[in-house]
């Protein structure tokens, strides 16, 4: 047995060129063929199938490869490390395929990143490994002395497994004193074998024959069998029964209800005693005679084991009918097994991408699908879908495969995941069907940038705030999801009074909040702008910027100030007022300021020490001192007085 990429010595090697599959379905390279003989130990080399399809053997580690077949059966395995297919559970042809001369096992070998499948069949030779074998170590044959010369008598055939050359050939017969073989070939390759009467019996002369019939097939060391033939010659009854037809066809549905009447077989005899014919199953395997029985009197065949259309299609079933002198009649039953669909498609996925991007192109493969039914015909037929309105379609790629792709552009933002439901669905009546639900979740893309809660806040803080003061916390949310929807703050560089803004304000890049780094004074800086920005964990990151107002509110933290009159240290200001002033008349204007603002600036006037409060008065909001009535008669008008005044601020 060689190691190399040729597959066993003794077998052959076939290549075949495949067209590639439209576009989005998984490339079939090619196909491949191997031949070995059956009986090969476990781990045998087949073929280096790397070496043959042009492969590396990387490839088939980073495809992932592996073996599939429609069946579950594995007979050939994979070895990815060298590329070579080996057997990987003992093959029995005669197990495997039975009597099918042509016996061959197939799969498909699938690597994905890119999804490749490619078609490999193994033919199995056929080993001489089986001897055939009669069903009996013994026959025993009664015949009537009375038989006419080119009687025949159907004999046992032996049973050979193996196929072509290594089945049965021949047979011979000895001693050939009164009979010889006559062997025929059935349709299907069988040999049916019978004794033929040459020479006249007499049982007064010999009562007893015993013969040895051997069978040989055709292998190399040749195999035998053997099987002895007593013969018991008996007196009278001259006519052997005939049937009523040389073959009798009928058929029989699968599952068909134990006790049902298939058919019937009859013959007639024309001795005077044809009422004894009775009825057998000639050669019948043991598979035969567990699903169907002969009633030895009736003729009635009858269904007694379970019969599936999906392990037998037709039974060709020897049929004998011997009459009470030994003297029987060979005929055939042929029933042909009519399929019942009752077996729901078999949906196998083959291979699946659990994640898919939400930028995946449409036509991306998601899934790749296996989907068989046992059944023949219409029951055989299968239409595989999915749920409608989805962003899924299932496209036939090759027979019984099929390809589950996207069909329209994803938004995980939207949908984050999908629950597919693929359902396959026979032809018959009523139909069967088998559904699969697979789970795909959408991976994010960030596609989408952080946004503000709103356009722009406007933020308002008192002046003298102690630094490290909250102003306003502002927050930005991102549609994507994970690292690209985490939101990150920053304060976008700028200068404020010649000054960074850095050294006015600060943001929390987690929170969002925004702090007072310094305290403000208003009466220095009553409002500024500043831009804020969110940022969002994507590679590359996204952004997106919005405006805040910071609004200083003033606090009453300054004193008025007296502009007139001008005190010049003293406490006190004189004023000088004609005795003759008449009432109302306009003494001084008090005029005051304040740096404040608001209420805080606003500044109310009152006297808060006079020395005659029934002289003066001061307005309100003006300032202005005037008299309120006429001052005393004073006989010298020169006279000055001096009226000291104080005012009140508020």
């Amino acid at each position: 047995m060689e190691s190399g990429g040729k597959g066993w010595r003794y077998g052959s090697l076939c290549f075949y060129t495949a067209c590639a599959l439209a576009l989005f379905s998984p490339r079939v390279t090619g196909q491949i063929r191997y031949s070995i003989p059956e009986e090969m130990p476990v781990g045998s080399f087949v073929g280096n199938i790397a070496s043959d399809l042009g492969l590396e053997p990387k490839r088939l580690i980073s495809g992932k490869a592996r073996v599939f077949t429609a069946d579950s059966s594995e007979y050939i395995g994979l070895d990815k490390e060298n590329g070579h297919l080996v057997v990987k559970n003992k093959i029995d042809r005669e197990e495997l395929c039975g009597e099918i001369s042509a016996c061959s096992v197939s799969f498909d070998v699938i690597l994905e990143n890119p999804m490749e499948l490619y078609r490999v069949t193994v033919d199995i030779q056929d080993v001489n490994d089986h001897s055939p074998v009669f069903p009996k170590s013994k026959i025993e044959q009664e015949i009537n002395e009375l038989v006419v010369l080119g009687a025949r008598f159907p004999l046992e055939s032996a049973i050979d497994p193996d196929v072509g050359v290594n089945t049965l050939q021949k047979y011979t017969l000895q001693p050939t004193d009164h009979f010889k073989l006559n062997v025929q070939n059935g349709d299907d390759g069988s040999k049916n074998v019978e004794m033929v009467l040459h020479s006249p019996l007499d049982r007064e002369k010999e009562k007893h024959h015993n013969l040895i019939l051997t069978a040989y097939d055709g292998g190399k060391p040749q195999r035998s069998a053997t099987v002895q033939i007593n013969i018991v010659v008996l007196d009278g009854n001259d006519n052997p029964p005939v049937f009523s037809q040389s073959s009798y066809k009928a058929s029989v549905t699968e599952n068909a209800a134990k006790g049902t009447v298939v058919t019937i077989v009859s013959a007639t005899d024309a001795d005077e005693s044809s009422h004894g014919i009775q009825y057998y199953f000639e050669h019948a395997s043991s598979m035969v005679k567990s699903l169907l029985s002969i009633g030895a009197d009736s003729g009635e065949v009858k269904v007694i084991g379970d019969i599936d259309y999906e392990k037998h299609k037709q039974f060709k079933i020897k049929v004998k009918a011997k009459d009470h002198g030994g003297l029987t009649d060979l005929s055939e039953i042929i029933i042909d097994v009519i399929d019942v669909n009752d077996n729901a498609p078999k949906i196998t996925i083959m291979s699946f991408s659990s994640s898919v991007s939400e930028d995946a192109a449409p036509g991306t493969v998601i899934a790749m699908i296996n989907v068989q039914d046992l059944d023949s015909g219409d029951n055989s037929k299968i239409t595989c879908s999915i749920d409608m309105n989805s962003p899924f379609k299932i496209m036939a790629s090759l027979t019984n495969y099929y390809n589950l792709v996207t069909d329209s552009e994803l938004d995980r933002e939207q949908t984050a995941e999908y629950n597919i439901t693929i359902t396959a669905v026979d032809g018959g009546n009523p139909p069967l069907s088998s559904k699969v639900i697979l789970n795909l979740k959408i991976s994010d893309v960030n596609d989408h940038a952080p946004q503000f809660e709103q356009e722009s806040y406007n933020a308002f803080i008192a002046e003298n705030n102690p630094p490290s003061t909250t102003i306003l916390t502002v927050k930005a949310v991102d549609m994507d999801w994970g690292p690209n929807a985490k939101v990150s703050y920053f304060l976008i560089n700028g200068d404020l009074n010649g000054a960074p803004l850095a050294s006015y304000i600060s943001i929390n890049s987690e929170s969002g909040v925004i702090y007072a780094e310094k305290s403000f004074d208003y009466e220095q800086l009553k409002s500024f702008k500043m831009q804020v920005k969110a940022q969002d964990g994507g590679s590359p990151p996204l952004s997106n910027n919005m405006t805040v107002n910071i609004i200083i509110q003033d606090q009453n933290d300054n004193a008025p100030q007296v502009l007139y009159p001008v005190q010049t240290g003293a406490s006190v200001v004189a004023e000088i007022v004609p005795r003759a002033a008449d009432v109302g008349y306009l003494v001084t204007k008090v005029v005051a300021v304040d740096v404040d603002s608001g209420q805080n600036a606003w500044l109310p006037y009152k006297l808060q020490k006079v020395t005659d409060r029934a002289l003066f008065e001061v307005g309100l909001q003006n300032g202005e001192i005037r008299t309120v009535r006429q001052l005393e008669h004073n006989p010298h008008p020169t006279y000055r007085y001096a009226y000291p005044y104080a005012l009140f601020l508020l």
